[in-house]
Formats: C-alpha cells, structure tokens, sequence
C-alpha cells in the first residue's frame, strides 16, 4: 500500500442511499432478478440491502478472495462456492466496488460454471472508471482513484493503514492527524481509539 495513498470514508447513511438509488434504478430498468447474489466480502451488506429494497427474499452469496486488507493478492480466488442452482434465471450480481474488476471476472465465469442463467447483471456502489469492468448498475463514479473505506471493512483498512506508517505517532490523536495527513481522511477520534484497542495483542 502507498504510504500516502489517498482514501474515502464511506458512513452507514451513503451506503442506505447508494443501495436504494440503485434498487430504484433496477425497477425503473424493468429489470426483476430471480436471485440476487452477493459476493463476499464487499458484497454482503449491499446484497442485502437490495434484497430488503427490492423485496427479493432469494438472496445467496458466494467468496471472491482478491484483497487482504488493502493488500491486492496476484489471483481473484472462489472461496466457498455458490450452492444455488443459476440455471434459467435472472440473475443479480452485487459487490461493493470495482476496481480491477477480477472479482467480477471470477465471480461471473465461476457462476456460468454453475448453470446458464437467462439473465446475469451486475451492480456495484462504486465504479472506479480506471476498471476495465464495467458494471449494469452503479450508484457512484469514481474517476479519481482513491481507496474506499466501507463501514463494514472500518477496523480491517485502519488497521492496515496505521501499521504501515513509518514512525508511528503516540496516541489516538497524534494517528487521527497522520491519517488526516497522509490520506485525506479525517477519522472520528471515539472510532480511531475503538480501532486502536482492538489492535492490541
């Protein structure tokens, strides 16, 4: 990870607007999924989310292992396969974000492995535009790069950010200004100390 690498933090209350945007944009689309299915992890909380505002009850998810933190691995893996049966249906894929788009490269070939869907689209909050995949449906571009932080991955991508700083400021404060400072975010002290005691040992 860069050590000035810039990022975003994303609050519960964007993801609810994010998610029923697209809900409303897939309705008005005509488009009505038989199944809706969340790749994991990134994908968990937006699935579900699309499954309450679409008021779609058949919701599975299978795992894309790609990032470690904020770490890209070299291969797009499946974890834990899909167990549903795909044949003849309309299908929804949801992630969270496109970056690369191998995920989505993964997670679509995988899911043709599993039976030829009548109708496979894909829907992400975030599109970077620097991804050569392209999503059916998004709530937001990003055309400058930047790492999201999600509310779900909060510990998990602070943690990685302060483990690679280079001279470890003391105290919650002294971190909250660094991250300020080298990543253009400006965390909420109360969370950064939460964030701080769980890394201990």
């Amino acid at each position: 990870m860069g050590k000035h690498m810039r990022c975003e933090l994303v609050g519960w209350d964007e993801v609810r607007r994010l998610a029923r945007d697209l809900a409303v944009r897939v309705r008005a689309d005509g488009f009505a999924p038989d199944i809706i299915v969340a790749l994991g992890r990134g994908g968990w909380v937006p699935g579900r989310l699309l499954s309450d505002y679409l008021g779609n009850l058949n919701l599975t998810e299978f795992k894309v292992e790609h990032y470690k933190g904020t770490e890209k691995q070299a291969i797009a893996r499946i974890r834990y396969p899909l167990a549903a049966d795909v044949e003849g249906q309309r299908v929804l894929v949801v992630d969270d974000i496109t970056d690369t788009g191998d995920s989505f490269t993964a997670a679509l070939e995988h899911i043709r492995g599993r039976g030829e869907p009548s109708e496979l689209r894909t829907l992400v909050l975030h599109h970077k535009t620097v991804s050569p995949f392209v999503p059916d449906y998004f709530a937001r571009a990003i055309r400058q790069w930047r790492w999201i932080i999600y509310p779900w991955a909060l510990v998990e991508d602070l943690t990685a950010l302060i483990e690679g700083m280079e001279g470890r400021p003391a105290g919650a404060e002294a971190v909250v200004e660094r991250l300020s400072r080298d990543h253009g975010i400006r965390v909420p002290l109360g969370i950064l100390t939460d964030v701080l005691e769980l890394m201990k040992p």
